[in-house]
């Protein structure tokens, strides 16, 4: 028998059950073939298909606009303007030595920063740079790399820069807001993004839209209700003033006093928010956020308390001899003893024998609640982060000598955009006006705290602390009527009140006859060795109010000399802080 033949009967002879295993094995094999592409094509195709789809298939982000940022008259005081970032897909990365070269100078970056950023990393997206020029965009995109993209955004700029630094406030390289108005308003300035689903080559070319546009919704404007001009000249006067004085800070606010409207508030020191690096305190909004004892800016508001309270009218004559009270082991003392004072001149050479007891003749629950419907105590409402609400303790837990330096502005602390609402009772016959950062369109309602006829007297009285003789003549204007009250305060400090530091403010109204303005100072720790708030703040009001009047050509209610400064070296009528 030949070897084919013996083969062919070898073969005719396998076992049958060899072959049944053989047919089952393979029939198994395509089973599992079959049940793996149903799980590939249905179960686990959304994987898949996200995998194809991130070589292919781009989601591109459609930036809304941010909304701009204005004052009252339309001035921009925070604008987006378009840039371009530059990101890339390592996946999709071919790059030689020399082009990570080219890239790397144009980015501003060394070589080997690009090459670590890159490499081995599995991400599909990977910022290389944020918020650069359009055209350094333009030359990176022309080195023609592949996994190299550009992507449209926007960059925040600030044309007031520092000036309206603490309001504005800034944003993040996110477009979110960070500080001031820029994060209390982020919902209506941010708007909502956009997107565009699309294929792109290796280069980066759109091929084909896959799916329609969303359209971005772009943000809102904001309108504040400052005046940029009134905002430059605060600030730049209250810089000198700091500057002059070697004081640690200060913050001044500006009031539309018929409205409320703030025209002005600003901070020194302050910071750029087009580069907001070491900020270390310089970020902090003074006006709204620090809280100081108000001093002998408080004194008309015990005044007309006790005036309206019918204990006192303005003929009445106050008894403040020796100069010094007793109450309990504590005293009450004036620099200038007077005798015998109407209650105009205790607000005219601020006496704080008189203050006291114009606020001790009537009981704690009348004074608080004069403070209390003033708004001490209490946040203004107007929507800026972190405002601070001040501390008005309960009138149940006043001492008889809390009682008394209560109605001189000690133990209890406030803002001084609180201070500069307070006096708005003085502006509008007695009537508290609400205050507001945004630009209004209709006169507020406000609330009654004092009668018109007592709120009238007092604006009057403090008419007398602004001419010579008083206070603060340094805050006199040529053409205009003044009224205001200074204030002079020791800091508290660990152990009590620091003998060597002090807040000096003043608070004055103009014109007197018309109320139109309303300006609020307050220099923090003056070190030039004048500190009484009639030498270092008196002086800002005058400065900046002269100015504001006349750019709002509010008529005059005074010929033009009708001021008398006390010469430099005149002595300052002291006030007992």
């Amino acid at each position: 028998m030949n070897t084919v033949a013996l083969k062919r009967q070898q073969t005719i002879r396998l076992p049958g059950w060899r072959r049944r295993l053989l047919l089952v094995l393979v029939l198994a094999g395509f089973v599992v073939l079959i049940a793996r592409s149903v799980y590939l094509q249905s179960t686990h195709k959304q994987f898949l298909q996200q995998k194809g789809d991130a070589r292919y298939s781009r989601n591109i982000v459609l930036p809304a606009h941010r909304g701009m940022i204005t004052d009252r008259n339309g001035e921009p005081l925070a604008i987006s303007t378009p840039v371009e970032s530059i990101w890339a897909s390592p996946p999709d990365l071919e790059m030689n030595k020399e082009q990570v070269n080219q890239l790397a100078a144009l980015l501003g970056f060394k070589p080997e920063t690009i090459s670590k950023k890159l490499a081995n990393n599995p991400r599909e997206f990977v910022y290389l740079k944020r918020r650069i020029p359009p055209e350094l965009a333009r030359q990176v995109m022309a080195l023609k790399i592949p996994g190299i993209f550009m992507q449209r955004e926007y960059r925040r700029y600030y044309p007031a820069g520092e000036v309206a630094a603490h309001l504005v406030g800034f944003t993040g390289v996110d477009q979110i807001g960070r500080e001031g108005f820029e994060l209390a308003a982020q919902d209506v300035l941010s708007g909502k993004e956009g997107s565009r689903r699309v294929i792109k080559d290796r280069q980066g070319r759109i091929v084909e839209d896959l799916e329609a546009v969303k359209v971005p919704q772009d943000g809102k404007n904001l309108v504040l209700s400052i005046d940029r001009r009134i905002q430059y000249l605060a600030h730049r006067e209250l810089a000198r003033a700091v500057e002059t004085h070697k004081a640690k800070a200060g913050a001044a606010v500006v009031l539309d006093a018929r409205t409320g409207e703030v025209l002005a508030m600003t901070n020194v020191p302050s910071y750029n928010p087009n580069n907001p690096v070491n900020l270390a305190g310089r970020s902090r909004n003074r006006a709204i956020v620090d809280l100081f004892e108000p001093g002998s800016t408080l004194k008309p508001f015990s005044a007309a308390a006790a005036m309206d309270a019918g204990v006192f009218d303005t003929s009445s004559i106050i008894d403040t001899t020796p100069g010094v009270m007793h109450i309990g082991s504590a005293t009450v003392r004036d620099v200038h003893p007077q005798g015998k004072a109407t209650i105009a001149q205790i607000i005219q050479k601020s006496s704080n024998v008189g203050s006291a007891k114009l606020g001790m003749s009537i009981e704690p629950k009348a004074l608080w609640n004069v403070f209390n419907l003033a708004g001490f105590g209490q946040v203004t409402n107007v929507g800026f982060p972190g405002e601070a609400s001040g501390r008005l303790r309960d009138y149940k837990s006043w001492r008889p000598i809390e009682h008394a330096t209560m109605s001189y502005g000690y133990g209890l602390n406030l803002t001084l955009l609180q201070l500069a609402r307070a006096y708005t009772v003085f502006a509008n016959d007695g009537e508290l006006r609400p205050v507001s950062l945004r630009k209004q369109n209709e006169q507020p309602v406000g609330q009654q705290v004092f009668k018109p006829q007592t709120a009238r007297a007092m604006l009057e009285m403090m008419e007398l602390a602004v001419l010579p003789g008083g206070t603060a003549p340094r805050a006199q204007i040529p053409g205009y009527r003044v009224a205001g009250k200074t204030g002079t305060a020791h800091k508290h400090g660990v152990g009590g009140y620091q003998s060597d530091k002090y807040v000096s403010s003043f608070v004055g109204l103009a014109p007197a006859s018309n109320p139109r303005l309303i300006m609020a100072v307050m220099i923090d720790e003056p070190g030039a060795g004048q500190y009484y708030g009639g030498a270092v703040a008196a002086p800002v009001f005058s400065a900046v109010v002269s100015g504001v009047l006349r750019m709002l050509a509010v008529p005059q209610d005074a010929p033009n000399d009708n001021i008398v400064i006390p010469p430099e070296e005149a002595p300052v009528v002291q006030e007992m802080v």
